[in-house]
């Protein structure tokens, strides 16, 4: 799911120091109507900086007071959607995945939320809440080829996620790329 370029840009960059920026996300999965398994995403707000108004899992960059990954991915879904920390059961790490444009290195985590009551967004920081349908996620046809303006350059063909009317490329997309496969070897 990375684009073209991108992909050459990780090649060289696999034996050079990255001194990456440390980050860390939770891909929430909860119940809703139903009982249908939704995934809890972020629109982010628009601001000068190169993942604005992208749309993404809760998450952010360490800060002193974290204990390791995993409490930035608890803290951070805590502060931007407002999920108690201790309510969400962490089932798996994912795979780290390097953003080249904001030099940071992030470890995604999938957690459960059995009991999720009204999402509480970040004004500062989320536009909005996205909750998707597992099985939208899943279709075969929620991923596509889309033209957009990235760090990279203007009009670049990415593969990409639409959901929700939404399109999810980069990093968010390369995750739910490797979440949509490991689901795949359960459903």
């Amino acid at each position: 799911m990375a684009p073209e370029g991108r992909v050459e840009e990780l090649r060289s960059l696999r034996k050079q120091p990255k001194n990456a920026r440390k980050a860390a996300v939770m891909a929430l999965f909860y119940p809703k109507n139903n009982d249908n398994t939704h995934l809890l995403l972020i629109h982010r707000k628009t601001y000068a900086g190169v993942h604005s108004n992208q749309i993404g899992f809760p998450g952010g960059k360490v800060e002193s007071s974290d204990i390791d990954l995993l409490d930035t991915a608890l803290r951070e879904t805590e502060e931007e959607v407002g999920v108690v920390r201790q309510d969400v059961k962490v089932i798996k790490t994912l795979s780290k995945i390097y953003i080249p444009p904001s030099n940071f290195e992030v470890q995604p985590f999938i957690g459960l939320l059995a009991n999720p009551t009204d999402f509480l967004k970040q004004e500062a920081e989320v536009e909005a809440l996205v909750e998707v349908l597992l099985s939208d996620l899943m279709h075969e046809t929620s991923i596509s080829q889309e033209k957009l303006d990235t760090s990279y350059g203007a009009d670049i063909v990415v593969p990409a996620f639409k959901l929700n009317g939404y399109v999810v490329w980069g990093a968010t997309a390369m995750m739910l790329y490797e979440i949509k496969e490991l689901f795949k070897q359960i459903l």
